[in-house]
């Protein structure tokens, strides 16, 4: 065992196999693969990896307080829906996009792509699935086509969201040691500028396969839940949805480029969404023909979650005014970023309470929560405002919150099981064999049959990251080190090796399962899983390939140089 990496790899493979063959080929619901799935990476690290008891306890435990945070950010995003509909903002809600266009395949690309791009932008960490799923089917779309996109959202956007957390934070840390900052002080270079370098390179990477994720969007909106299953009816907006893309990565390539990792999501979705609004009002690269879901009556009941009709029946009186329905949104947006720029004080300020446990059962690991900063606790403040913009009776709110409630509890089931078996992949490097961490193991193994094509895996292993944990920033904080030393032993430039390590891990999250529970949880659609995996593998493929392929360009063909190495 000891010595057979090939057997570490695929031992440490078993447990996410498990969980994605009763997933996506049994199509058997999360609330029983997990579990399973858990057990599965619980044996493995006690039998094989000779990890403690309490250690696998205490991972487990670490990932209950992950767990917290994730539930709390799903709660808040329901509520504020339910919110919503109570007080009549759904209904403004639905009617303001008649004076932009009533077509489906439009609202796809500015609420989806670049009002869920900001999101990411402000928040990360899941939110913008989150935000984005309750609000499309608040405008008429299945919960299914919802979750769907507030999938994909979590791509192009994803590196840089949470003002930049998955580089400051993920690569900065996966990086920081003794010899890394060594070979940075030889060449008279600081993190930072490191950091702006891999910037530089993930912006262009993204720019390229981003640019057709608005086309992906529509094309797996119209061939899945359309009248007609048809591709073809999404490529006729196909003018829109590149505009779609070039008006969101352009800017996003400028501020990537000139502002550093904090700008590109964050700035880029708004200036997006106001070229994209201002050309759609004017009917402009729209085709004739407007696209819509067929009846209602005729949906597939695997579309739907209930939600659908109850906002349906959402009365259209009480005179709240479009500006008003969007206001908790646009309120929504300004808080996430007051409270995640790193040049303001409210941050720190918010981070301040924390509850923490150190050193869980003497095993060195420590789980911390800031309730105040998370995402949940923001998304809670915009419920009272609206509460009082929206001049609420106290039994509407009360209503919504017990109907939130309910909701939440499907997903907990999942997610106690799911996050824990996360950290005790994580946490696995600390184990009696002397072994590497279950992640490096199935990485290290890759790394060592693939030679010279390493490029085109290397974003793969950032996917492979985000698909276990969920998040690019973890993703680069187990793999990023070792792309760099892998990228130093191939004689690569280590600053590209790292970009498509970010690049690759974003698109990961378009298959995270806890990313897909979360989504599904805010439409009350839980029990589709696998259904929604075997759409986003889709598209998730399409971004490997294409990153893949230009990282051996870069590295193979154009021969882009490395700070490190002098070039």
């Amino acid at each position: 065992m000891t010595g057979n990496l090939g057997l570490q790899a695929a031992l440490a493979l078993f447990p996410i196999a498990l969980g994605g063959l009763l997933l996506v080929g049994f199509r058997v619901p999360a609330k029983h693969a997990m579990p399973a799935a858990y057990v599965a990476a619980a044996v493995v690290a006690l039998g094989f990896w000779r990890m403690s008891a309490a250690r696998v306890a205490a991972a487990s435990i670490q990932g209950l307080f992950l767990t917290f945070d994730l539930l709390f950010i799903i709660f808040g995003a329901i509520l504020l829906l339910q919110t919503l509909e109570r007080s009549g903002g759904v209904a403004a809600i639905r009617r303001s996009f008649h004076g932009i266009s009533d077509d489906r395949r439009v609202q796809v690309v500015i609420v989806a792509w670049l009002f869920g791009s900001f999101i990411e932008g402000a928040a990360g960490f899941g939110t913008p699935a989150a935000v984005v799923a309750p609000l499309l089917v608040a405008l008429g779309f299945p919960a299914a086509a919802a979750v769907m996109l507030g999938m994909m959202v979590q791509s192009t956007a994803v590196t840089f969201g949470a003002v930049g957390t998955p580089v400051l934070v993920g690569i900065s840390g996966g990086l920081g040691g003794e010899e890394f900052a060594a070979a940075l002080a030889s060449v008279d270079m600081t993190m930072p500028d490191y950091l702006r370098a891999v910037t530089a390179k993930v912006v262009l990477l993204h720019a390229v396969a981003g640019v057709l994720m608005p086309t992906w969007m529509i094309v797996m909106l119209t061939r899945f839940f359309g009248a007609n299953r048809s591709w073809t009816e999404g490529l006729a907006i196909v003018p829109f949805t590149l505009l779609g893309g070039v008006a969101f990565t352009v800017p996003y390539v400028l501020f990537g480029t000139f502002l550093g990792p904090e700008f590109p999501s964050l700035l880029g979705a708004p200036v997006g969404l106001a070229i994209v609004v201002t050309i759609a009002r004017r009917g402009w690269l729209l085709p004739a023909d407007r696209w819509d879901f067929p009846e209602r009556a005729s949906w597939k009941p695997e579309w739907m979650s209930g939600l659908e009709d109850e906002l349906a029946d959402v009365p259209e009186g009480r005179g709240v005014s479009t500006l008003s329905a969007w206001a908790p949104y646009a309120i929504l947006g300004g808080l996430l970023v007051l409270t995640r720029l790193p040049s303001l004080p409210v941050g720190a300020w918010l981070r301040a309470p924390a509850l923490t446990w150190s050193d869980i059962l003497g095993s060195g690991i420590t789980a911390t929560t800031t309730p105040l900063y998370l995402p949940g606790f923001i998304l809670l403040v915009v419920v009272v405002i609206t509460a009082f913009l929206h001049r609420m009776e106290p039994a509407a709110l009360a209503s919504a919150f017990r109907s939130s409630t309910r909701v939440l509890a499907g997903a907990g089931i999942v997610l106690v099981f799911t996050v824990p078996m996360v950290r005790v992949y994580i946490n696995s490097d600390v184990n009696a064999l002397g072994l590497l961490s279950m992640p490096l193991a199935m990485a290290e193994w890759v790394a060592g049959n693939v030679g010279s094509v390493w490029p085109f895996f290397a974003p793969m292993t950032g996917a492979l990251g985000a698909f276990i944990a969920g998040s690019n920033t973890v993703s680069n904080l187990m793999f990023s080190a070792f792309q760099y030393g892998v990228a130093e032993r191939l004689a690569m430039s280590t600053v590209m090796i790292v970009a498509l390590q970010a690049v690759g891990a974003a698109a990961g999250n378009m298959i995270a399962v806890h990313n897909v529970v979360a989504a599904s949880a805010t439409v009350g659609l839980l029990g589709q899983e696998g259904s929604t995996l075997r759409k986003t593998i889709l598209p998730t493929l399409y971004y490997l390939l294409v990153v893949g392929a230009l990282g051996l360009i870069a590295v193979h063909v154009l021969g882009v140089g490395d700070p490190l190495m002098g070039g």
